[in-house]
């Protein structure tokens, strides 16, 4: 049978979708259409373990692009996507399976609906801002005041500061002008201002793939790498290697990932390592190495790549890195990796450990500090804790609301504990203020 002429009106995918169970719903189509894990791992362009993963309900937040791509392999229609992922409601036909004691016939039925399209929803950048972005990167716009180095170094710590405190429109705002003075320094031909260039563009890219503009953000990384190419600084090249991974994870091109940031981090360690900057970069390339290589179920080049970045991290002197580099590379921010790394691995009790032992204090920015709770709430969340998750949720909505509200992964965490746990300590509040805008 093919894909277009399954039956998603059928007793077995209804109930499926209200039961929220995605991975069941994934594995019906498969075996509907004929097909075994490795051959929807083969179209998707994932390993049969991944499929097989997302089928036996271990599917993470994070894994929701890899969801995607699987639904847009089996030609899953859009609402019945949207359904199971409880983007919006099931039909009214079907029963919602609940894991918890209290039935939802216990609230008021328009006050949940309006709460949970609120937690789906999230807040994002206005569409006028992204617009007017989306035409500079289309034609650049003449820059505000005479470009010079010092002023572009100015503008990208400012436009870096943005970021770092979660204010996404505010930095889209920026960008354009941001981009029109790096390409106007570009014109004089110097390997140092390319670089600027690039990581201009490295910062657009993090941006990008944070509020969920993919495809943006994959024209960004291309711009990236060429004038970090240009350069000719395997610090350059390595900070673009970085921004890129993140727009092929999304893509769920995984061993490309793995790839790329794994010679990244080759070339790197051929400087010698003789400069500060070089060995945090290496340093820093090593946890990128280490996420690349989970997402791609290489469980020996992560845990063996994040090793290396902790004994790297640990000798360096406090507070090291540069210009193109994305945060401060301490034994701290090693630290936030590593439970990114393991939570990817699918070991959460570990990555809750690891996270646990973490002082936020540690962390230099608000965006690396919600970036931990966010973490503990996926690991928490992986582990079957609702109650642990939401409160986990709610400290990184105190350090930056951003992360809750403009990354999707996490609305949607947020919208199945809405759904599923209404009266745990913690998630009424967690869902109304991610609704907030």
């Amino acid at each position: 049978m093919r894909s277009e002429e399954l039956n998603w009106g059928s007793t077995r995918a209804q109930a499926l979708v209200a039961a929220g169970d995605v991975g069941g719903l994934i594995r019906w189509a498969r075996r509907e259409r004929g097909w075994r894990q490795a051959d929807l791992g083969n179209a998707a362009g994932y390993s049969a373990s991944a499929v097989s993963r997302l089928e036996t309900g271990q599917r993470r937040a994070g894994d929701l692009d890899v969801v995607r791509v699987f639904a847009d392999v089996l030609l899953v229609p859009a609402g019945v996507l949207a359904a199971v992922l409880r983007v919006m409601p099931p039909a009214r036909n079907t029963v919602a399976i609940h894991a918890d004691r209290h039935s939802d016939t216990e609230e008021d039925p328009l006050k949940r609906r309006s709460l949970l399209r609120a937690a789906a929803a999230g807040v994002t950048v206005p569409t006028p801002v992204l617009t007017a972005f989306d035409e500079s990167l289309a034609l650049l716009p003449e820059p505000t005041v005479a470009p010079t180095p010092a002023r572009l170094a100015e503008q990208f710590r400012r436009a870096r500061a943005l970021f770092n405190t979660g204010a996404h429109k505010h930095l889209f705002q920026v960008l354009p002008d941001l981009l029109a003075t790096a390409h106007a320094c570009a014109q004089r031909g110097e390997p140092a201002t390319y670089a600027r260039v690039a990581a201009c563009y490295d910062l657009a890219t993090e941006a990008l793939s944070k509020i969920g503009r993919h495809s943006a953000s994959r024209l960004t990384a291309d711009r990236s790498n060429t004038f970090s190419g240009l350069s000719g600084s395997p610090l350059a090249a390595a900070a673009s290697a970085r921004a890129f991974s993140i727009v092929l994870r999304h893509e769920g091109r995984l061993d490309t990932a793995r790839r790329i940031t794994l010679h990244a981090a080759s070339s790197v360690e051929a400087t010698g390592l003789t400069t500060d900057p070089e060995a945090a970069m290496f340093a820093q390339m090593l946890c990128t190495v280490a996420y690349a290589a989970a997402q791609a179920d290489d469980r020996d080049l992560a845990l063996e790549s994040i090793r290396d970045a902790e004994r790297a991290a640990s000798l360096l002197p406090e507070a090291s890195g540069g210009p193109q580099q994305t945060f401060r590379v301490t034994p701290a921010s090693v630290a936030l990796y590593k439970v990114g790394v393991l939570w990817a691995l699918g070991d959460s009790g570990a990555a809750v450990h690891a996270g646990s032992r973490i002082q936020p204090g540690r962390l230099p920015t608000a965006e690396r500090r919600g970036r931990l709770h966010t973490d503990m709430a996926r690991a928490w969340w992986q582990w079957g804790k609702p109650e642990q998750t939401a409160l986990a949720l709610l400290a990184a909505h105190r350090e930056a609301p951003s992360e809750i509200h403009e990354r999707a992964g996490i609305r949607s965490i947020v919208t199945a504990l809405a759904e599923r746990h209404p009266r745990t300590t913690g998630v009424r509040e967690l869902t109304v203020l991610a609704g907030r805008l």
